[in-house]
């Protein structure tokens, strides 16, 4: 079925790397709160030799195999570490104001988690602030409607959903090009103070800007006073 804003957004159960360690989550578990949902192509899209040793060391531990690059020259644009990190480091903004950020691809949890212990300038991830949860079985992706059959790999889809799990913002992005995290943050709080108080925001409106009373009367005088 296809998603409709102001619906209930797709319900997952899965597991997850949450600081460093593995954990089963829902998106029920966030109910409550606002949620920022974003997908990207794959982990590790780029390896140096140290970095394939540690991945070749998970594998062995875990018995399982870790998606190695240089395996598809289509999906390696190299943009996926700078989104994640910097969705990382503005977590704490998105909690303050009841947020909380969720990454997912459809690699596996021991990926994610190998990914999460290698080095930045090693092309890892380092310590992360948010959730990575792993869509292996592509289940997820494919509920809200990212994913791309042929490949098993997820667009870059960016999903803002309510405190009620409603969707309230969609956005897909092609492979090359990263989303803006002031962005994304702007809109959860556009969202907020519409559930809030009931008046709209206009364009590029910012917390403390003037807003518009959805109704003709209350909507000319905002207009009068910004033209």
């Amino acid at each position: 079925m296809p998603l409709q804003l102001t619906k209930p957004a797709p319900q997952f159960k899965t597991t997850a790397v949450v600081n460093g360690e593995f954990k089963d989550i829902a998106l029920s578990d966030f109910k409550g709160k606002y949620v920022v949902l974003f997908f990207y192509p794959m982990d590790l899209l780029w390896m140096s030799p140290e970095v394939i040793e540690r991945v070749t060391l998970f594998e062995r531990i875990f018995k399982c195999r870790l998606r190695k690059t240089n395996e598809s020259t289509d999906t390696r644009t190299f943009v996926c570490p700078t989104e994640i990190i910097a969705f990382s480091e503005r977590a704490d903004d998105f909690r303050k104001i009841g947020c909380e950020v969720i990454a997912a691809s459809t690699d596996s949890h021991f990926t994610h988690l190998a990914w999460i212990n290698t080095p930045r300038k090693q092309g890892g991830l380092g310590p992360m602030n948010i959730p990575i949860i792993s869509d292996k079985s592509h289940r997820i992706a494919r509920d809200y409607g990212v994913l791309n059959e042929e490949t098993g790999i997820p667009y870059r889809g960016l999903f803002i959903i309510d405190e009620l799990q409603n969707l309230r913002q969609v956005t897909v992005n092609d492979l090359p090009v990263g989303r803006s995290v002031e962005e994304t943050l702007r809109l959860v709080q556009a969202f907020q103070y519409t559930d809030k108080h009931g008046e709209v925001c206009p364009a590029n409106w910012q917390p403390g800007a003037k807003t518009i009373k959805p109704d003709t009367k209350a909507a000319q005088e905002y207009f009068i006073d910004a033209n």
